[in-house]
Formats: C-alpha cells, sequence, structure tokens
C-alpha cells in the first residue's frame, strides 16, 4: 500500500471539525476507495484551547497557517479560514508555492485570486480543488471540470445561496414578511449577524463567476456581475407571483450570446410548475446546458458543516487517488494562462418579460399616465391587473411585459416616478419562461 497522504487543515470552525471527524470515522472505508491512508498530520487555528469536539490526536499545532502551509511534513494543505485576503490568501499561495496540493472551500478568495493561484498550481504541478467553494455538498465543479469534457456549455444558472432560498421560501408558505424571516434564519444560523453578503446578491456572484470561468473559459470576473439581492422582496411580490403562476427564486444566471457573456444575479420569477420551483429552503440547484448532454439540473445540500466537509473530502480523496507523476487537469478546465480576458456581453431584450409592481395614488388619469409611459418606451404589455384601493387610497397596478430590452423598462419606471403617481418604491422582476 502507498505511504498515507498527509493533511494539513488551516481553520477548524464548523466546517473544519467536521473534516477532522469525517476524515476519523470514515479512515477504514477511506483507506480502501484511495489505496492509501489519509491521516490529519497538522492543523491551525486561531486559539488551540477552544473545546472542538473532535480528537486532534498527534496532528502537530501551528499557530501560524502560512507556516504550516510550507511544511514539508504535509502533502495537502486544506484552507477553511475564509476571506480573500490575509491569512487565507497568504496561506494558500505559500502552499502551492511549496508544491503542496490545495483543497479549499473559499469562493471569495477564488473570485478575487483564483486564476493567479492556479497560475502558480499549473507551474508547481500542484492540485487546486475547491468542490466545496460551491454549491456546497452538489458535485458540480468535478462534473464541469471533468465529466462534461467535449460539451459546449450555453448557459449555467441556479439557485446558489441557501440563505436566501430559505427566506423566500418561508415568505411564500407562510406569509411572513422579509424582516421577520430573516431574524429567524439567523436565530437558526442560516444568516450571519451582518447578512449583506448573502442577501444581497455577493455570495451568489462569487460562485457564478466561478462557474462561468469554468462554463465559458474566461477569467473570473466577478465584478462585472450585475447584481441585486432579495432585501426588497415583499409579501405583495410573494403573492401576485403566486396568483399568475410563479414563485421568486434569487438567481445566479451566467450564459454565452453573440457578443460576449452575460452575467447577471437577480430575484427571478420562474414557473411554479418549472424544476428550479420546487427547490426549498437552504437546498441549492445548478442547471447547466450544453450542446451534447442537453440540460443537466443537480440539486442537494448547499451549505452545512456535513455538506461542505463531504465536498472537502471528497476533494482531498481525489488527491489521495493521483500519484506521482500523473498529469493533473487544469484548474478551470483550460490552462490558467489560457484563459480570455471577460468581455461582457451587450444588453439586449429579455425573453421572458418583466414584472413590475406600482404602488399609486387611486386617481383619475393614473393608469393612462402609466400606459403612456410604457408606450413611449415601445413596451408591450401581456397583462394588467389592478387591485382595489386600500383605506388610504392606494391602489396596486402589476404589469407584466413581453419580450422588452430592461433599459426601456427602467426608463419607463423612473418617469413614473418622476410624474409623482407613486406612493411606494416600484418593483422590477425578471421573469424566466425556459428552464
Amino acid at each position: 500500500m502507498a505511504e498515507a497522504l498527509r493533511v494539513g487543515i488551516a481553520g477548524l470552525g464548523t466546517v473544519g471539525g467536521s473534516v477532522v471527524r469525517v476524515l476519523s470515522e470514515k479512515a477504514a472505508e477511506l483507506t480502501r476507495q484511495c489505496g492509501r491512508p489519509i491521516v490529519v498530520a497538522a492543523v491551525s487555528a486561531r486559539t488551540r484551547k477552544k473545546k472542538r469536539g473532535v480528537e486532534l490526536g498527534k496532528a502537530t499545532w501551528f499557530d501560524d497557517p502560512v507556516a504550516l502551509a510550507k511544511s514539508p511534513d504535509i502533502d495537502v494543505f486544506v484552507e477553511l479560514i475564509g476571506g480573500d485576503e490575509g491569512p487565507a490568501r497568504a496561506s494558500v499561495k505559500a502552499a502551492l508555492e511549496a508544491g503542496h496540493h490545495v483543497v479549499t472551500a473559499n469562493k471569495a478568495l477564488l473570485a478575487k485570486h483564483g486564476v493567479a493561484l492556479a497560475e502558480i498550481a499549473e507551474k508547481r504541478g500542484a492540485l487546486l480543488n475547491y468542490e466545496a467553494a460551491v454549491a456546497g455538498g452538489i458535485p458540480v465543479i468535478k462534473t464541469m471540470r471533468e465529466a462534461m469534457a467535449g460539451n459546449a456549455i450555453s448557459r449555467v444558472f441556479g439557485i446558489l445561496n441557501g440563505t436566501c432560498n430559505y427566506i423566500l421560501t418561508r415568505m411564500e408558505k407562510e406569509g411572513i414578511s422579509f424582516d421577520a424571516c430573516l431574524k429567524d434564519a439567523q436565530r437558526l444560523g442560516y444568516a450571519e449577524a451582518d447578512p449583506t453578503f448573502d442577501i444581497e446578491g455577493h455570495d451568489t456572484a462569487h460562485k457564478l463567476s466561478i462557474l462561468s470561468s469554468l462554463a465559458f473559459g474566461h477569467r473570473i470576473a466577478a465584478g462585472d456581475i450585475y447584481m441585486e439581492g432579495i432585501s426588497n422582496i415583499s409579501q405583495a411580490d410573494i403573492r401576485a407571483a403566486g396568483d399568475l403562476g410563479y414563485r421568486i427564486k434569487l438567481l445566479g444566471v451566467a450564459q454565452r450570446t453573440e457578443s460576449g457573456v452575460e452575467q447577471r444575479v437577480h430575484p427571478t420569477m420562474v414557473p411554479t410548475s418549472s424544476v428550479i420551483a420546487q427547490v426549498h429552503g437552504v437546498t441549492n440547484a445548478v442547471a447547466i446546458e450544453t450542446d451534447i448532454l442537453g440540460e443537466l439540473l443537480l440539486s442537494g445540500p448547499g451549505a452545512g458543516g456535513n455538506a461542505t466537509a463531504s465536498a472537502v473530502v471528497g476533494d482531498i480523496a481525489d488527491i489521495a487517488k493521483s500519484r506521482p507523476g500523473f498529469q493533473h487537469g487544469p484548474v478551470f478546465g483550460r490552462p490558467a494562462k489560457e484563459l480570455k480576458p471577460y468581455r461582457q456581453a451587450k444588453m439586449r431584450s429579455h425573453a421572458g418579460g418583466y414584472f413590475i409592481r406600482l404602488t399609486v395614488h387611486d386617481r383619475i388619469g393614473v393608469f393612462a399616465a402609466i400606459a403612456k409611459r410604457m408606450a413611449e418606451n415601445r413596451i408591450s404589455l401581456e397583462s394588467i391587473r389592478q387591485h382595489p384601493a386600500d383605506a388610504d387610497e392606494r391602489k396596486t397596478v402589476i404589469l407584466v411585459t413581453h419580450e422588452s430590452m430592461e433599459s426601456a423598462v427602467r426608463k419607463a419606471v423612473d418617469a413614473i416616478t418622476k410624474d409623482g403617481h407613486l406612493t411606494d418604491k416600484p418593483q422590477v422582476i425578471r421573469i424566466e419562461r425556459a428552464e
């Protein structure tokens, strides 16, 4: 039997502790599958005295994760520190430069420095595995990087943030407000004390940028993604979507067009009959559209200690199965130096149309003014619904457009707002008809 694979783990939080536990509990099975033992040889964390509920055995303790990353006594460095700078970046860079393989769950690090780190890994002949960085326990990276060789991908989209999906699911099922649901999510540990990164779409954007690079062969461009979060989704939107036969999801969408690659993150109305509309709670789902395979949908746990640890252990096991002299594949499916600069697609009509909710004063001429602004911007309306005025003499107007340019929709809504007819902030949500 081959010599043991020596693993060094930096970061012993929920995920790190779960990885240590799984490697210990599944040691015999992993040895059979990989043809060699996997041992935790060294660890690093902020404090040594903290009770973590896992046995670290004879693992060497390092106060400095960079020193651990450089250590000649490990073969694989597992980075579970988090953050796109500081110790996380320094330690991963140091490990790769030392020729060590690296496993990370850090999507923020990859979104910002992934290409540069990939160049180091490929130069040094080291593996940089990151299955846990996107969609938790769903093996989407392995699928796109290895199993779909020869397929030309035209579109990749999905639900990539469990926190947002949990909130939207409960808002629909229980009729509670966004704020109340967010507080519950924080209490249950699904949302951070500062939830901005999740609910405003940043987390989804980081993950989408990695998937887009894998799909289309361009350099990661997380800063060029159009992004909207879910903090302004109200019960009025949830109810209106249901009445129209739709369900609201926060989607990340990347697709190839004639003029470049379009990347966007935003709340989206999807038909309730579609597969992606059936993905509830903290579950994630990723759809990949290709020329050979057609459409593939992967769904499963998107977050949590066990789901993420499963992906990390899978990456470690892949390294354990490789042998000296084996030529590893490129980190992002193509050699890092051959990744093309990102070319943003030109704005085009959105085939699914738009949902527009307007809360207006109940007075003569308002509806005619709305219709006029839509016509001025050459927006064709599929349906118009009016809800009766409430006690404050306000009424809600729901518009659903045919295929339209987003710039035209935004211009029309801005004009209606400036006309002084609205009592509340307008809502505009894309509708995705095709799955």
